[in-house]
């Protein structure tokens, strides 16, 4: 495949590691801005925010997240077409091994793993930019985006690193903890309300079964009232106190299926970043 002139903004390629809510937010107001988006993701992502992450279509082939679509591909050679049609391709390819061979011009890794990244290099692409905790800006990345909410979120750091993981989830409406729902055993995840479905506290939302046992399955809670934002996949395979739902206390189904303040203002220090580091009208051009 011919890479693309990078000396054009609108032509410039950027990869994405990673295709949870965050990064598709990053995905989509980049593709907005007319940027060549790939993405990649592991064969099983466990993502919550399944309604607005385009990683929802490693199992269903494609997922749209508002007006965008994006789909599978199995080569990088697909990636062209799709581009053409304004889609985002989206690769099985965690390593990066397809990805690589399209040369793009930025890689952002959003896998937002939130502790040092060894397996991420600033010879990996012109730019890499790291998402959250994990990335030191001159280390392992050119530059950090803050992902904690805040002052700082959504800042570009050309030194250091992004605020260290808290462990806390942001408060929305007075709730942190209490709003994300974590497995309270190891066994296969299912969910008995859809995702944008409103529940009351102690109302049952899901079950986790255990194929090894004849047991009853664990059956999981609302903790609060509020409305169902997220649920991983239904028939994954979970780890006690794995991450497996999320409850919006505000009760509003519209912010279940568009992209959130957060990952917008994400996406607006990747955006920065790229522009700071490929000018659209360079000196001289």
């Amino acid at each position: 495949m011919n890479k693309y002139d990078s000396r054009s903004g609108k032509n410039r390629i950027v990869a994405i590691r990673g295709a949870g809510d965050l990064a598709s937010g990053v995905a989509l107001r980049l593709t907005r801005c007319g940027f060549r988006i790939v993405m990649s993701e592991l064969p099983e992502p466990l993502c919550i925010r399944r309604s607005v992450a385009f990683a929802n279509a490693v199992f269903t082939g494609e997922a749209t997240v508002e007006e965008r679509r994006c789909r599978v591909v199995r080569e990088i050679s697909e990636v062209g077409d799709l581009w053409i049609n304004g889609e985002i391709p989206l690769l099985i390819d965690p390593d990066l091994d397809q990805v690589s061979l399209i040369e793009p011009d930025v890689l952002i890794d959003a896998r937002i793993m939130k502790t040092y990244r060894d397996d991420v290099s600033r010879d990996d692409a012109p730019l890499v930019i790291g998402l959250g905790p994990g990335f030191r800006s001159g280390e392992n990345v050119h530059a950090v985006i803050e992902t904690n909410r805040g002052h700082n979120l959504g800042r570009v750091f050309w030194e250091g690193e992004a605020e260290p993981n808290t462990g806390v989830p942001g408060l929305i409406r007075g709730e942190g903890p209490t709003r994300v729902i974590k497995a309270p055993c190891s066994g296969v995840f299912y969910p008995l309300v859809e995702i944008g479905t409103s529940v009351k506290k102690e109302q049952p939302i899901a079950e986790i079964c255990n194929p090894l046992h004849n047991s009853n399955p664990a059956v999981i809670a609302a903790t609060l009232d509020g409305i169902v934002r997220g649920a991983l996949y239904p028939g994954l395979t979970v780890r006690s106190g794995l991450k497996i739902m999320d409850i919006d206390p505000r009760g509003n189904p519209a912010h279940c299926f568009t992209v959130s303040d957060k990952a917008l203002s994400i996406a607006g220090g990747v955006l920065e970043a790229i522009l700071t580091r490929f000018p659209l009208n360079p000196e001289g051009q």
